[in-house]
């Protein structure tokens, strides 16, 4: 029986000192608890990703130190840690630290290129196994995308005597990742009748969020232990993976795999010495699975917390209209980070109704924020005066709709460079697909926390949080009314856009699953609203590139993920 400790972490990226303490303390609290092996996740020590920090020499250099001195403190217990290293070429490995020393480095084999990912840029591929020996049990290191793999380098492990797959990840969060996750490890176990460690990051970064959800397997694909999502855990397990080995040998196919796969790679084997042996077992935790929206609910207040703190901002401020969106991102902030450290303000123009201005007032009560009206109509008005001559003879359009949105994006800076808060903005990802949005203006500020939430979205998500405080967090007037921008009377996002609950599908499958033009009409949708949905989301590019870093959900979000040039005749 082997003891595990996985070890789901929160680093902070080019925090290289703080990480190797974070490490530090979990090997203590793992050797508390008597384990025999602690993973942590990959790039822990440095934080993951550190981009183009890794083409600095001096940062690969900390990170070497730091792991020399976290490998003094392994004497009586063996810690894998994620750790960019130089040998000839730089490499995203896994160091196994164990007897006061680096006994064996694993240098991950398959860097992913797609998506977020950009590792090619960075490392180089490893091509060598490692195999740790702890008493009966054999124990192979990977790196994320290679159990992702079907074959190599898991099934070379197995094939070379591995009961137990010990995997540390940094795999980014979308809703429902989870779950493929899960049922991919499933298959590892299954297919190569070994055992799963699997140790994920958690945490925010940037626009990526890591939900954690480290997982152990057994060799028939049932989950063991299973930590939460969301919020750091050191997951303790105790394991016979040689318990395997019964199932090899009823499993022939592994032989005619074996011959097959002719000489199989170098494999370094490093002793770890013997096992512990203990009286009594760990009582495993499985922690449940999560609702896709209390995922969402989830990982947005993660994303925005780690974001504020981890860029040491204090406190943050957000326009809040009486509308949906910006009730759901003040609610979502006061969940993240207290009451006390959100700001909301209301700028009405002369187009603001009643109803919303009292929404306003009702949801800053609610949540227990700071409130302050700041009225727009004057300073919107000495804007029209000043450009009464230029616009002489032209009537009013979207121009003066647009200089109500920037004078509000101003106030809301001039706040934020006077106290040092955050402007968090509040636009969702259909708007932002469709430019149904002001540059300079609404999305003006810091971080967009709905980037990648489209607006039929916002209304499960906000109809959820009340349903979860057991009360109004966000009034239920703000919910059911049609959604205006209210910058000219009788305002409604209709008149300028096709319904959300139509826009939202036609959006999925043109942004996010690239399907074209002829695609989406052969599927049954209209033909004209194809055309004019996807022309206000190719023409909308050059704003996208401007927007605020925002928290990604979806398996494909603006930003990182999708990158289409601004100037292109494609007609889609």
């Amino acid at each position: 029986m082997i003891r595990l400790a996985l070890a789901q972490l929160n680093s902070v990226v080019g925090d290289i000192d703080g990480n190797a303490e974070r490490i530090r303390l979990c090997i203590e609290e793992a050797r508390g608890h008597g384990a025999d092996l602690v993973l942590f996740p990959e790039l822990a020590l440095t934080g993951y990703p550190p981009e183009d920090l890794l083409l600095r020499p001096s940062f690969i250099h900390a990170a070497e130190r730091a792991l020399a001195a976290l490998a003094r403190e392994t004497r009586d217990i063996t810690a894998l840690v994620g750790v960019p290293l130089y040998d000839r070429d730089l490499a995203n490995a896994c160091a196994v630290l164990a007897h006061g020393q680096v006994v064996a480095v694993y240098r991950k084999r398959f860097l992913p290129n797609y998506g977020v990912f950009d590792e090619d840029r960075y490392f180089a591929p490893g091509r060598e196994l490692v195999l740790l020996r702890a008493g009966e049990t054999l124990i192979g290191p990977t790196v994320c995308e290679d159990i992702w793999q079907p074959g190599p380098p898991a099934t070379d492990l197995a094939l070379a005597g591995a009961h137990l797959i010990a995997n540390i990840s940094s795999s980014p969060f979308h809703v429902g990742k989870d779950r493929e996750r899960e049922a991919m490890l499933a298959t590892r176990a299954r297919d190569n009748a070994c055992f799963v460690a699997f140790v994920n990051a958690v945490g925010g970064q940037d626009e990526l969020v890591f939900d954690g959800h480290s997982l152990v397997l057994d060799d028939e694909g049932n989950v063991i232990a299973r930590a939460p999502g969301f919020e750091e855990a050191l997951l303790v397990v105790d394991i016979d993976p040689t318990a395997a080995v019964a199932r090899r040998l009823r499993d022939v196919r592994r032989r005619a795999l074996l011959r097959d796969r002719g000489e199989l790679p170098a494999v370094e084997v490093v002793d770890l010495g013997p096992q512990r042996v203990r009286a009594a077992r760990v009582e495993p935790v499985v922690a449940p699975l999560l609702s896709d929206l209390e995922q969402m609910r989830q990982a947005l207040e993660l994303g925005l917390r780690d974001y504020v703190e981890k860029n040491r901002f204090r406190e943050i401020v957000v326009g809040v209209s009486g509308g949906i969106d910006s009730a759901l991102t003040a609610a979502l902030a006061v969940e993240a980070l207290g009451s006390e450290r959100v700001h909301c303000v209301t700028m009405p123009s002369r187009y603001s109704s009643e109803g919303t201005r009292t929404d306003a007032r009702l949801l800053a009560g609610s949540l227990g924020t700071s409130f302050l009206e700041l009225p727009i109509g004057e300073i919107a008005g000495a804007y029209e005066t000043a450009l009464a001559a230029p616009f002489a003879g032209h009537a009013p359009d979207l121009t003066e709709e647009n200089i109500q949105a920037r004078v509000r994006g101003m106030l809301l800076m001039a706040l934020s460079n006077k106290f040092g808060w955050l402007v968090v903005t509040t636009g969702n990802k259909s708007e932002l697909s469709v430019g149904y949005a002001t540059l300079y203006g609404d999305m003006a500020g810091g971080f967009a926390l709905l980037k990648d939430i489209y607006k039929t979205d916002v209304f499960r998500l906000s109809r959820h949080l009340n349903e979860q405080a057991g009360r109004e967090l966000i009034p239920v007037s703000t919910i059911e009314r049609p959604p205006s921008a209210e910058l000219r009377d009788n305002q409604q996002d209709e008149d300028s856009l096709p319904p959300y609950s139509l826009l939202d599908r036609v959006l999925e499958e043109y942004v996010e699953r690239d399907r074209s033009r002829e695609d989406l009409v052969a599927a049954g949708f209209d033909a004209e609203l194809v055309a004019r949905v996807t022309r206000l989301v190719d023409l909308a590019e050059y704003k996208r590139r401007q927007a605020p870093p925002g928290v990604k959900l979806r398996p494909k979000a603006f930003g990182r993920d999708r990158r289409v040039p601004i100037t292109n005749r494609w007609p889609g």
